[in-house]
């Protein structure tokens, strides 16, 4: 690591700065798109419930018949989770996509092998840039991640802009410190610059104060950060404990609270903007059709996503649902991936950043356009 890069990935923890391939666009889409990863693999047959497959009591006698009478419905064959009550008015009013039965294309079982897979987007575990990182760079712009190190999604070289912010538990008296800082790196312009632009994000996310670092907290901040600047049009936000292989009834109506209260805090906080706003919601893999013997669910393929937001053609299910018979399980023990992850992000970018079809081949190149024409979101 050279100075140049080493200052970059200092800034007083506040500023890292990462990308893809080369712009393509001379400016950004005025149009945001922010990026939640649930990590740990969210159990999609307990968040969008296939409440008309006769399969589903039969594998998960305790899990399923704890909230079968508390579904809040989606149409006559899903239901969401009774503590997705945010997505499911924001479905009713048509900003809710969920995508049933996808995957990435990942053939293993491993977590970290599984996201590093899902935040190339390259159809291999191992790259030097995320998807995202190109994303931003395709259209010229820039993107924030809430978290403390800059995921893989928004790292590369040093040829276009993210930063990286999470919120401090100093208090405010710790400003003395910024101010020696700056006294300190008055005469050299990379260090000065690099503390200037951390401080600003700072300021943005109001993280001078003491912040509760929930979820909700965490989106509430990343709303404020991209709702005001014209130059940043991406945003990624994480949420981990998502990994239920016990008392997974109880895990996951909190963690599913987390997430439905986050999405609400989020869209609260850029106001008009959400108008303007698409909201990805994945995980690396899916849980077992089955439930184990200690009242949760294993490592499995396909999951769930969701696509919401103000700027959503949303109020319908999407994917194919492929049955959860046993001859209809992938292995005869996952739900079975009947489209990919990647494939529905590529039509989002077309539609939403009216990337060309060439844009998309360098940010998703393991994608396929099979999409690019269902209505996901007003066209620009």
């Amino acid at each position: 690591m050279n100075r140049r890069q080493l200052i970059k990935a200092g800034g007083a923890s506040l500023l890292l700065m990462s990308t893809g391939v080369g712009a393509l666009a001379n400016s950004p889409s005025p149009n945001k798109i922010v990026w939640v990863v649930l990590r740990g693999a969210l159990d999609s047959l307990h968040t969008v419930i296939p409440r008309a497959d006769n399969d589903l009591l039969k594998l998960r006698p305790d899990l399923y018949g704890d909230i079968k009478d508390q579904l809040l419905p989606l149409n006559s064959q899903f239901g969401l989770h009774p503590s997705l009550k945010h997505l499911h008015k924001m479905y009713q009013e048509k900003q809710l996509l969920p995508i049933v039965a996808v995957g990435s294309g990942y053939q293993g079982r491993s977590h970290f092998d599984g996201q590093d897979f899902l935040e190339a987007a390259v159809g291999k575990v191992e790259t030097d840039d995320g998807w995202l990182a190109r994303a931003i760079n395709a259209t010229n712009g820039q993107a924030v991640s809430v978290s403390r190190t800059t995921p893989g999604a928004l790292r590369g070289d040093d040829n276009n802009k993210a930063v990286n912010w999470y919120p401090s538990s100093l208090n405010s008296d710790n400003d003395y410190l910024y101010d020696e800082l700056k006294k300190l790196y008055q005469y050299d312009e990379d260090f000065a610059q690099a503390l200037s632009m951390g401080v600003d994000i700072r300021d943005k996310a109001d993280s001078s104060k003491r912040v509760r670092q929930q979820f909700a907290e965490l989106a509430t901040a990343c709303g404020k950060l991209i709702r005001d600047d014209s130059s940043m049009n991406a945003a990624m936000l994480e949420l981990g404990g998502w990994d239920t292989h016990n008392r997974q009834a109880q895990r996951l109506k909190q963690q599913l609270s987390q997430l439905d209260d986050g999405i609400a805090a989020l869209r609260d906080s850029l106001g008009d903007v959400w108008q303007d706003t698409a909201v990805i919601v994945t995980t690396e893999f899916g849980r077992t059709a089955a439930q184990n013997g200690t009242a949760g669910t294993d490592h499995g393929t396909a999951s769930a996503m969701f696509i919401v937001g103000g700027a959503i053609q949303g109020g319908q299910i999407m994917g194919e649902w492929p049955g959860l018979a046993k001859h209809q399980l992938f292995e005869q023990r996952d739900l079975m991936p009947t489209s990919n992850i990647f494939d529905w992000q590529a039509a989002l970018l077309k539609q939403h950043w009216g990337l060309t079809d060439a844009q998309l081949k360098a940010v998703l190149p393991s994608a396929k356009l099979r999409f690019a024409t269902r209505p996901i979101c007003r066209i620009i």
